[in-house]
């Protein structure tokens, strides 16, 4: 058994492709493709990979100063639910940093404006399928922003806004009532930074 070398780190790496066919490419933002991959230094093993490119999301824990986080209720026609979620979007607006889509999100689809940021996770939501990558953030010093001219279209138009005190999202995660993992990771890692002392 290796010893583990300090930093504890994922390191990025790329095997040997042979030919990638794309099987569905959409005006959206998905690209599914099959690549025939080799481990490094056996050429004659191939074997194929599906893999779902996406460009990535942001996704906003806005916490009050009373402790509460604003959630949104969305339906999500893939899951056959009604999820308790944060304010999130796609990282579709090019070079955009991350912190100014989560910005935009959080005016678009919560009507709030932050004054203090912080990155709390930069997670790979299932690497065995997919490039997307969540980039999951704290904002404080909320206040009232309208969205302006932008319209919530599709599921966006149907969401619910709901304030909820961090104790019971915390509770409500714990006992699998909520369920969805950026919503469930966010409220974990404030959980365990103000624990630390870290917010």
């Amino acid at each position: 058994m290796n010893e583990i070398p300090l930093p504890l780190a994922d390191r990025p790496a790329r095997w040997p492709v042979v030919r990638t066919r794309v099987l569905h490419r959409d005006d959206w933002v998905v690209v599914v493709r099959e690549d025939v991959i080799t481990r490094p230094g056996h050429p004659e093993h191939e074997f194929a990979r599906i893999s779902v490119d996406h460009p990535g999301a942001v996704i906003v824990l806005a916490v009050d100063a009373d402790e509460r986080v604003l959630c949104l209720r969305q339906y999500r026609h893939t899951s056959g639910h009604v999820f308790v979620e944060l304010p999130a979007g796609l990282r579709d607006a090019g070079d955009e940093p991350a912190v100014e889509t989560a910005r935009r999100e959080l005016q678009e689809e919560a009507e709030l404006a932050a004054g203090s940021w912080r990155l709390l996770l930069s997670t790979y939501p299932s690497a065995g399928l997919t490039n997307e990558v969540h980039e999951i953030f704290l904002a404080r010093e909320l206040s009232h922003a309208s969205r302006g001219a932008f319209e919530m279209q599709h599921e966006e138009a149907e969401m619910e806004t709901l304030w909820v005190p961090m104790a019971d999202l915390l509770d409500a995660v714990l006992d699998g009532r909520v369920r969805q993992g950026p919503l469930a990771q966010a409220v974990l890692a404030y959980d365990v930074l103000k624990r630390k002392g870290d917010l």
